[in-house]
């Protein structure tokens, strides 16, 4: 696809975790001469490779891909910095008159790189901090809910580092966290959401989170602290990542890590549904020959 300063486009492919975006990623990909940019929150963290369902060199059967291992698990990466290696990776693929594909179930890192929509830079308040990690989880919950209900509802309501976080910026602008607008980009983009039947989503991600363990998903979190990374960090990534980040201190058993993560999993998907579901430009899909046939279209133009 050969793309010009006034024809060129995007394809967004969404959905929840274990949907089938990558492979769709793949075949869009391979059939409209595309590129990858993925839209992952963990994916972007170095040797974070199994418990985040990273795509393998295999898997990517020779297509480039962005924005996978991007970032040192010790440090916090941020949606603004997301925002600026999408956008380099987007100047990248077009110079190379390739077509980019954006992948993931991050949504505000979509909404960041497509919108220009990111959060307000607050400061970190040391001493808030110190105050609201004496509280409960459930506390945190509750007490982001009367600040700011909106922001509440898609949050990870069992991630302390995000609860406090987001109290920090509700609380040092003293109103319900506002998105800011910076600059949507100029180009027309596709937004294909990948649809699959609850009952087998939820089969589905119990067969991966298994598998996660057979292929050493336990020698990943041990691997992250001999990195250097303490226990409180590594359990700030969520779900399977401090379920088992709590086995591996002998805080809960291994059955409890496993039913702790699995609910955890299926949570996030369904706080995902939710986000997507209020952007009305996603098309829902339920196979690659109609996303294919969505994409032709969209793009005009004959293999």
């Amino acid at each position: 696809m050969k793309t010009t300063k006034d024809n060129k486009k995007i394809v967004v492919i969404v959905g929840a975790t274990a949907s089938g975006k990558t492979g769709l990623s793949i075949k869009l990909a391979k059939a409209f001469d595309g590129e990858v940019i993925s839209a992952d929150s963990r994916q972007v963290y170095k040797q974070m490779d199994i418990g985040t369902a990273k795509i393998t060199k295999k898997e990517m059967a020779d297509i480039p891909h962005y924005l996978l291992d991007v970032a040192s698990p010790k440090k916090k990466f941020t949606v603004a910095q997301y925002r600026k290696l999408g956008l380099k990776a987007l100047n990248n693929i077009f110079k190379k008159d390739k077509l980019p594909i954006v992948c993931g179930g991050t949504g505000f890192y979509i909404q960041a790189l497509v919108d220009g929509i990111v959060m307000p830079e607050v400061k970190p308040d040391w001493k808030l901090r110190k105050g609201l990690e004496q509280k409960t989880i459930g506390e945190l919950y509750l007490m982001l809910k009367k600040l700011d209900p909106k922001r509440a509802e898609n949050i990870d309501k069992n991630n302390p580092r995000r609860l406090i976080r987001a109290i920090e910026i509700s609380l040092t602008i003293k109103k319900p966290i506002p998105a800011i607008k910076a600059n949507p980009l100029p180009y027309p983009v596709l937004f294909l959401g990948v649809q699959k039947d609850p009952e087998k989503l939820k089969k589905d991600i119990e067969k991966r989170f298994y598998l996660w363990l057979k292929q050493g998903f336990l020698n990943e979190i041990k691997k992250l602290r001999k990195a250097g990374l303490s226990w409180k960090r590594i359990e700030e990534f969520g779900m399977h990542y401090r379920a088992f980040s709590l086995y591996l201190q002998g805080e809960i058993t291994y059955e409890e890590a496993e039913e702790q993560s699995l609910k955890e999993l299926w949570q996030y998907t369904k706080r995902q549904a939710t986000w997507f579901k209020r952007d009305k430009r996603i098309i829902w899909v339920k196979n690659s020959a109609e996303a294919k046939k969505l994409s032709k279209k969209f793009l005009s133009y004959e293999k």
